[in-house]
């Protein structure tokens, strides 16, 4: 955050000063936790179902905060903003609040107007913002984008997934006068979203993973969730950079609707950054040669799975764009550290079992992708059996029957030894364990289970030493207690080198 007078503040939100002149400083963070607002900061007090922010803001101010943003005067130094206008209160983007008269959104409104101020005048300095979107592997490859980058200077990135409205422009404003790089994911619940997004944090390098399903009950097609996706590229300027996946059709096409010069990523001959001759280990790790037009070079990732290649090669892409070597691309793709908790969080108890926790979210992509790994990891490896606890993959329409049908057949096909899957006969998971069943001879392989309190007791009563269990499910499930449960009381040891997803 660049320093502001919450009278400097009021102008860019178009906001009212109360009970303050306006000249105290924002020098410090802006936080929309109380909890969290150090000396100097700014308060951000939104309205919840549970939980309103401004009845915190008295207590921000007296822990050191120099004002706050609200929706209305709270009695200590604010910045108030106004009412949007009728009909705009839930509309777009910007309307992730669980009020009734929108206040919410007109507050998360001006925080963006905040974070697009903040942001236009770092970038007329050295600041680049690199903005991702895709249907799977945001998070990861936001991860590596950001180690990537830091060698080469300051460097800011959401923590987790910090993707929306509220996390977008709350990460663009970690941003300060040194900073170099801003890292940033963007996700959408319907068209335009994107778009408003970048409009925050206007992005010079535009990376689009993927186009899946995950959220195709909201979209309707993955032909609309492309057109969504493809509004990123649609905001890069004539000087910024479209990095492509083009081993994904739909991702492929977007290079005609960009103005930006665009770089190719992936397995395809095509591909200005491109992986060849692709290896896994027996952890289903990936090695492989980086091919890039200054050169290749050796890659050994430690992150689980094959499909880590393509995110690993967008990460890439962007490092090469902003002044890395190929010797030093590889050296650090090879020295990745895990830092969002639970996407393929690998872990390995004392007698064996090994835990992959993986259960941040599901779609019907990267449970596939999960699965694959779960099956490269066990195979071969006599006496160990591999388990899928799976549970619902949530926003997907009218094709959820089919898609948790699918996944289940797919376990059969991979020869998964034991699918659990976790939420009761009437549930929307409960088509994986029909699909299963259904594809081959299975019996007491796949059962169905209601929560994850039975899902526990299943597997401490029947996994042993040296079996492999993949957790995963959408976040609201909570299905990640079963990895805890697991683990729980058990020597795990250290964390499996390089556990990310």
């Amino acid at each position: 955050m660049i320093s502001l007078t919450l009278a400097e503040v009021a102008a860019v939100v178009g906001g009212r000063l109360h009970d303050t002149d306006g000249t105290p400083v924002i020098t410090g963070t802006v936080e929309f936790d109380s909890r969290r607002v150090g000396a100097g900061g700014l308060f951000v007090a939104l309205p919840g179902a549970k939980v309103d922010g401004h009845t915190f803001a008295a207590k921000a101010v007296q822990d050191g905060a120099a004002g706050v943003l609200a929706a209305r005067p709270v009695g200590v130094p604010a910045v108030v903003v106004p009412p949007l206008a009728p009909g705009h209160a839930h509309e777009g983007a910007f309307a992730l609040t669980a009020d009734s008269d929108g206040s919410g959104a007109a507050v998360l409104v001006a925080l963006a107007k905040l974070a697009r101020h903040v942001v236009t005048e770092l970038s007329r300095g050295e600041l680049t913002v690199v903005g991702i979107t895709g249907s799977s592997g945001k998070t990861t490859t936001k991860d590596v984008i950001a180690q990537l980058l830091e060698p080469l200077g300051p460097t800011v990135a959401p923590p987790g997934s910090f993707n929306n409205e509220l996390g977008h422009p709350w990460t663009a404003l970690r941003a300060g006068t040194g900073t170099r790089h801003l890292v940033l994911e963007m996700s959408a619940r319907g068209p335009g979203h994107i778009a408003e997004l970048a409009e925050v944090a206007p992005p010079k390098i535009g990376v689009v993973l993927n186009v899946g399903t995950a959220h195709v009950g909201e979209f309707g097609s993955r032909e609309a969730i492309a057109k969504a996706k493809g509004e990123l590229v649609e905001a890069l300027p004539e000087d910024g950079v479209a990095v492509l996946n083009l081993d994904d059709p739909l991702v492929a096409a977007m290079a005609s609707r960009t103005k930006a010069r665009v770089v190719g990523v992936g397995e395809s001959p095509d591909a200005q950054v491109r992986a060849e001759d692709v290896t896994l280990d027996d952890q289903a790790r990936a090695s492989f040669t980086l091919v890039t037009p200054d050169g290749r070079a050796p890659v050994t990732l430690p992150l689980y799975g094959e499909h880590q290649v393509g995110n690993a090669l967008s990460a890439a892409a962007v490092a090469l764009e902003l002044g890395s070597t190929v010797a030093e691309v590889a050296e650090r793709l090879s020295a990745l550290e895990r830092r969002s908790l639970r996407r393929m969080e690998v872990t390995t108890r004392a007698d064996g079992l090994t835990v992959l926790n993986d259960a941040y979210n599901a779609n019907p992509e990267s449970v596939r992708a999960a699965l694959k790994t779960l099956a490269s990891m066990s195979k071969g490896r006599e006496g160990t059996r591999s388990w899928a606890v799976l549970g619902v993959m949530a926003e997907l329409g009218e094709d959820s029957v089919s898609a948790h049908d699918e996944i289940g057949r797919l376990a059969v096909r991979l020869d998964i030894d034991r699918l659990v899957v976790v939420g009761g006969a009437g549930s929307a998971a409960a088509p994986m364990h029909h699909g299963a069943t259904q594809e081959g001879s299975w019996g007491e392989e796949s059962v169905l289970v209601p929560d994850t309190g039975a899902a526990i007791d299943l597997l401490r009563a029947e996994v042993r030493p040296g079996d492999v269990v993949l957790v995963k499910a959408s976040n609201a499930l909570g299905l990640w207690r079963v990895a805890d449960a697991l683990l729980a009381g058990q020597d795990a040891g250290t964390e499996t080198e390089g556990g990310v997803s």
